[in-house]
């Protein structure tokens, strides 16, 4: 992989930059749809490519390992072609999953003993066996396998859980360079900052990822439970020490004013299920603002679902119609929030880019934000 900074913003930390791997190029700050278990929900992949204009999607190495399961995989050629998704694909390590099945599971210094949400059996993940599972999957950025501690863990515990991301990502360098993509591209190992919400933490954290000269960096453990503006904080510390030659990856976050405000302050690389999950609840995220289209007022208006919309859903579809849709259960609903959402993020990310190279990005993000963050 390689990675091209391009333009930064006169007035921020923002950056447009180029990611260029063996499956294309992608154009950074960049949002990754998420496909947790191979496929992006209620999206197929006509619609990504030429509708939201994915540049690359995320897979999630928990659920691909437990269904479809590492020899489907390895039988089909990879995840790229299990999918026919040929751009780039991202895979996190397990690490978030595991981290959420709390009470289902055992952290050693070897590893994470765990049982599947699925039919309770049990697995264990190490930094060695997480290796191997996503170079199986194939995907070209691979995560470091991590604990994930909650937003709200004491300095003692959060302290000790950083202490063993630090040597399970020892272990996962040296793994990773003893083994090779059994399909024959190349792959890439990001490590991931973790130090929970303690300054001095994240610092040693991004002073110790930083020291290993990978490719590209990841920021995780943040968005799961602490205040909003120390997760700006966090990043903040973490991004004057990450390498600026190096693209930054904001795992798990979020809003549209959450990445606008991340992009500000240098990060590159975005992942969420919000546009998704939330779209399949009937919320839609607009340049107007957010409507939930359950609600009565949008029962007879007949206007395009979003006039300044990008996809082909937002003219040829309109909000009485999507209205009906959620509230009859229909699928056709939550295929067209889905496919809307993900547009406007997609779209969200080209104009940020254009803002950074024109040098305006910091005004334009305080009126967007203004407007996109507001109810309808």
């Amino acid at each position: 992989m390689n990675f091209q900074l391009q333009h930064t913003d006169p007035k921020s930390k923002a950056r447009a930059g180029l990611i260029i791997t063996d499956h294309g190029q992608v154009e950074t700050p960049i949002f990754m749809p998420v496909g947790t278990a191979g496929s992006v929900k209620a999206v197929h992949i006509t619609e990504l490519k030429n509708d939201i204009k994915a540049q690359i999607i995320l897979g999630n190495t928990y659920h691909l390992y437990l269904r479809p399961g590492l020899e489907i995989l390895r039988q089909a050629g990879g995840l790229h072609k299990f999918t026919s998704w040929d751009k780039p694909i991202l895979t996190d390590s397990g690490g978030f999953q595991v981290f959420s099945l709390a009470e289902n599971r055992k952290l050693t210094e070897e590893g994470a003993l765990f049982q599947s949400h699925i039919d309770g059996s049990r697995h264990f993940f190490t930094p060695e066996n997480v290796m191997d599972i996503q170079r199986i999957i194939g995907a070209d950025i691979i995560m470091a396998f991590d604990e994930c501690t909650p937003g709200t863990a004491d300095y003692t515990y959060a302290k000790k859980s950083l202490e063993l991301t630090e040597r399970w990502l020892d272990r996962c360098i040296t793994r990773f360079r003893e083994t090779e993509c059994p399909y024959g591209y190349s792959q890439t190992l990001f490590p991931i900052v973790q130090g929970c919400v303690y300054p001095d933490l994240r610092r040693r954290a991004a002073e110790n990822v930083a020291a290993k000269e990978a490719e590209g960096n990841a920021i995780g453990g943040l968005a799961v439970g602490e205040p909003t503006e120390k997760m700006y904080e966090m990043i903040e510390l973490v991004n004057e020490i990450l390498p600026k030659d190096k693209p930054r990856y904001l795992m798990g976050v979020g809003t549209p004013a959450n990445i606008l405000e991340a992009i500000e302050r240098g990060v590159d690389m975005f992942d969420c299920i919000i546009p998704t999950h939330n779209g399949r609840n009937g919320q839609i995220f607009t340049k107007n603002g957010i409507m939930n289209m359950r609600n009565e007022r949008w029962k007879n208006d007949f206007s395009p679902l979003d006039e300044n919309g990008t996809s082909f859903v937002d003219s040829l579809y309109s909000k009485a119609y999507l209205r009906h849709l959620f509230n009859t259960k229909e699928i056709l609903g939550l295929q067209i929030a889905s496919v809307h959402n993900l547009a406007f993020y997609l779209q969200l990310m080209r104009e940020a880019r254009e803002h950074i190279i024109a040098g305006d990005f910091s005004r334009w993000k305080n009126d967007t934000i203004e407007n996109v963050m507001r109810r309808l």
